[in-house]
């Protein structure tokens, strides 16, 4: 970020942001993975003209009943948390998100929620990217989120290997275009808190010793190898603690995985995400799909190799 002496000024009329779902993880990744997928949340927004302050909010799709329509709400507090970092905040805010991200399934709805509205913020923002590169926005974002696993996919696109030391960061990698993934997802979500709420403080030596070389080889095998999917995508670190909170995603999980599918749950969970290379109409990915569970959402989705776009 560069700073400026110049007061702030916003565009005129609305600018649109579309941000990928994403899935974290990715077996054995914890913390560290993420994968950008091609289903995305589109918001659009504009600076409500001089004496109209506050902020008018339109929601369709996922949590049009639930989410709050006011300045709680998650993508205004994003918005806000940019605003300030660039020096001032408008008045007035008119926000309408369109959303196909399932809430509270492992997919990466909260960070294109957070990833989103800082992305927006920017853009209504004159000279915005000059003000606030893509590195201060990934800091933002990551600290918005308190993990960058999710937020740095939704910002980059494709595969990112993420983590924190002092401060976050962030690495992309290539992923083999044939790769794609067949996503199932249970009608009830579950909070990341509680899911995180059930991990061990400790965990054995040899189990992250494991967990560290299928990480490695996650990176490989989407790269380019990925006859090592199924190997690579073993975790010993947090799916088993997880199970009591979502039982039948582990009995698929392991049920697939039985059958040489390298499947694994999504983020926190509940969602089941099994990687596929015969695209949306192979047969190995009408087979996944034939095993989704009555009552549960299956798709095929393909890797999304762009991030948040404007426009």
């Amino acid at each position: 970020m560069s700073g400026s002496l110049r007061p702030l000024r916003f565009v005129d009329g609305p600018v649109r942001v579309s941000v990928p779902a994403t899935s974290a993880n990715l077996g054995p990744g914890f913390d560290a993975l993420g994968l950008a997928l091609d289903l995305r949340d589109r918001l659009e927004a504009e600076v409500l003209p001089e004496g109209r302050a506050g902020v008018e909010i339109t929601v369709e799709g996922e949590g049009e009943s639930s989410v709050p329509l006011d300045e709680t709400h998650l993508v205004v507090r994003a918005m806000h948390a940019a605003f300030d970092l660039l020096g001032a905040r408008p008045a007035g805010l008119r926000l309408h998100c369109r959303n196909v991200v399932p809430h509270a399934r492992g997919l990466g709805s909260s960070s294109a929620a957070i990833v989103g509205g800082v992305v927006l913020a920017r853009a209504l923002v004159v000279d915005g990217v000059a003000l606030l590169d893509d590195d201060a926005v990934f800091a933002l974002v990551a600290r918005i989120e308190g993990h960058p696993d999710n937020v740095a996919p939704a910002l980059f696109g494709g595969l990112t290997i993420s983590g924190r030391d002092d401060d976050f960061w962030s690495a992309s990698a290539p992923v083999d275009p044939r790769v794609g993934v067949v996503v199932l997802v249970p009608p009830t979500g579950l909070s990341t808190e509680l899911a995180r709420g059930l991990l061990p403080d400790r965990v054995p030596h040899g189990d992250a010793a494991a967990n560290g070389a299928r990480t490695a080889l996650v990176v490989a095998a989407l790269a380019g190898q990925p006859r090592w999917l199924a190997t690579a995508t073993r975790d010993y670190l947090h799916q088993d603690y997880r199970e009591p909170a979502m039982p039948h995603s582990l009995a698929l999980v392991r049920a697939l995985r039985a059958d040489g599918v390298a499947a694994v749950v999504s983020g926190a969970g509940p969602t089941v995400l099994a990687f596929t290379l015969d695209g949306p109409d192979g047969e190995d990915t009408r087979s996944l799909l034939a095993r989704c569970p009555e009552g549960w959402a299956g798709r095929h989705l393909a890797v999304s190799t762009d991030g948040a776009v404007v426009g």
